[in-house]
């Protein structure tokens, strides 16, 4: 039932797959579900660090990956919208900061009401979200150059906002609730992560049921085809900037709940991690394929990595070497599964 919830309709293997050799019916199996491929790379990567260091299961450790990945599986699910239309987005990280800084700016600094100042950041998320959008639809800029350049100027102007200031809510406040924790047993688990979960479900639903979702794989499959059966190529791609720029401010929200404070000061492989988890998950590059259960798995995997190995000693220079050949591999398994399209 879940996967039908977050799963693109595909079709089944065609009649003489059946008849072909194993590699070509693992080929046809990846193809028609995009999300069994990073969930039994996830399986594996866990049981393996597991044996390597037995308190990788605890609760408490689960607990702490989870929530580590809140933030990143919230900016992958924007930048796996964006990727499903052929198109890629460089300012993930830099749209975020901005957002965060407006929230906890105007609620601090400025006193204005914090439901209203997340609201603000909201609309903030929006608005990166619209720039991005115009720049690719209506002045044709490569989504690559155009969200580089965007890139600069989100953070010239965060860090204009911010004027140095690490702003710290105060612990009931509302910009903290995201990091609201609430335990199961010895098990425990942040409001931001129930609001990630929430996002992929609603998300993953929109994609695999509405008419809106089944042109975005459309318009990322076959641009040309797309507008020639009347699908409005230019409001489509605008909507979904739109989108994904408000799953960035609400990953600002989450990552202000998440650390107890806003700064400018944050990962600046943010942009990468979002690409990375996305690909991992089997949304592929080139458009048109992939589903964000995947996703979801993907962004597991990069913190499943990046804890697993530190758990086992490895220094971190060897986690970036280990991250960057999962991107290469899942590159080249989307460009094989790709082929039975052909």
């Amino acid at each position: 039932m879940a996967e039908n919830l977050v799963t693109a309709p595909a079709g089944p293997p065609s009649a003489d797959a059946k008849s072909r050799g194993p590699g070509n019916t693992v080929q046809h199996l990846l193809h028609a579900h995009p999300s069994l491929g990073p969930l039994v790379v996830l399986i594996v990567a866990a049981i393996i660090f597991d044996l390597i260091n037995g308190r990788f299961f605890s609760a408490a450790n689960l607990s702490i990956m989870l929530q580590e990945a809140a933030v990143i599986g919230l900016l992958a699910l924007g930048q796996s919208i964006i990727i499903l239309t052929a198109g890629i987005d460089l300012s993930v990280g830099a749209a975020m900061i901005l957002a965060q800084m407006v929230m906890a700016g105007l609620a601090i600094n400025s006193g204005w009401p914090v439901a209203l100042a997340i609201l603000l950041g909201l609309l903030v998320g929006l608005l990166t979200g619209l720039i991005d959008g115009v720049l690719v639809t209506r002045f044709h800029v490569p989504p690559f150059i155009g969200t580089l350049g965007t890139l600069g100027v989100f953070t010239a102007l965060g860090l204009l906002y911010a004027n140095g200031q690490t702003l710290t809510p105060g612990p009931n406040s509302l910009l903290v609730w995201t990091g609201t924790v609430i335990h199961i047993g010895s098990f425990s688990l942040t409001t931001g992560v129930l609001i990630m979960l929430a996002l992929y479900l609603v998300v993953g639903f929109i994609l695999a049921r509405t008419a809106w979702g089944k042109h975005v794989y459309a318009v990322g499959d076959e641009p040309e085809a797309s507008r020639l059966v009347g699908i409005n190529t230019t409001r489509l791609l605008l909507s979904v900037y739109l989108l994904a720029g408000l799953v960035y401010a609400i990953a600002a929200w989450v990552q202000i709940g998440r650390v107890g404070d806003a700064s400018t000061d944050i990962s600046s492989t943010l942009n990468l991690d979002s690409i990375t988890a996305a690909v991992i998950g089997g949304i592929s590059l080139f458009g048109g394929r992939g589903v964000v259960l995947g996703t979801l798995f993907g962004a597991l995997i990069v913190q499943v990595f990046q804890n697993g190995l530190a758990l086992a000693g490895v220094q971190d220079l060897y986690q970036q070497l280990a991250e960057g050949l999962l991107v290469i591999l899942a590159v080249a398994v989307d460009q094989w599964i790709r082929r039975v399209r052909k």
